[in-house]
């Protein structure tokens, strides 16, 4: 039987591989309550894909009420 290890990643990983500021993802992280840490070790906070997911989401959905990317 194999079993596999979910990957887990920190906000600043997300970030860079979103290739967004650090900044965004703490914001989204902050403000949407659904968005919550598949584990925690101390006080960092680990995310799953389904996470990751999530906050390109709301971060497209934040550029599109500001028109980012419109032009």
């Amino acid at each position: 039987m194999v079993t596999t290890t979910p990957i887990l990643r920190t906000p600043g990983v997300i970030a860079r591989e979103l290739g967004e500021p650090l900044h965004r993802v703490q914001y989204v992280l902050r403000t949407r309550k659904g968005i919550t840490p598949s584990a925690r070790a101390g006080k960092l906070r680990l995310y799953d894909r389904q996470a990751v997911s999530l906050i390109r989401e709301a971060l497209r959905e934040i550029d599109s009420r500001k028109g980012v990317g419109d032009e």
